[in-house]
């Protein structure tokens, strides 16, 4: 599979989850005009799913043990999502805006 094919594949996938999600939420009475905007674009979403996908990465967890442990020096955790995400980006240039809009929910102390 090519990389063009499998960001479309993916892009795909998340706008199947969106679509489930938000005619979820419409059964459960809640209003689209006050929980869209809340909601992550595709490419978002797409982000999402390649960040979870590398938490189960064999060469990724040590380090997110280290940086979300208790005695982790402050920040190690936003420097951990930063890596992580900015590996992302490198790997999908399409996706570098959309990473960057999630690396700005991630609270930094560094």
């Amino acid at each position: 599979m090519t990389h063009a094919t499998m960001l479309e594949n993916l892009r795909q996938d998340a706008r199947d989850e969106l679509s489930a999600l938000i005619e979820l939420r419409c059964r459960l009475g809640e209003d689209p005009w006050v929980f869209l905007p809340d909601l992550p674009s595709v490419d978002e979403q797409v982000v999402a799913t390649l960040r979870e996908e590398r938490l189960h990465d064999e060469r990724w967890i040590p380090a997110r043990a280290r940086a979300y442990h208790p005695a982790a020096r402050e920040g190690a955790a936003a420097k951990f999502e930063f890596d992580l995400l900015r590996e992302i980006a490198l790997e999908h240039p399409e996706l570098s805006s959309a990473v960057w809009k999630v690396l700005d929910r991630v609270p930094s102390a560094w």
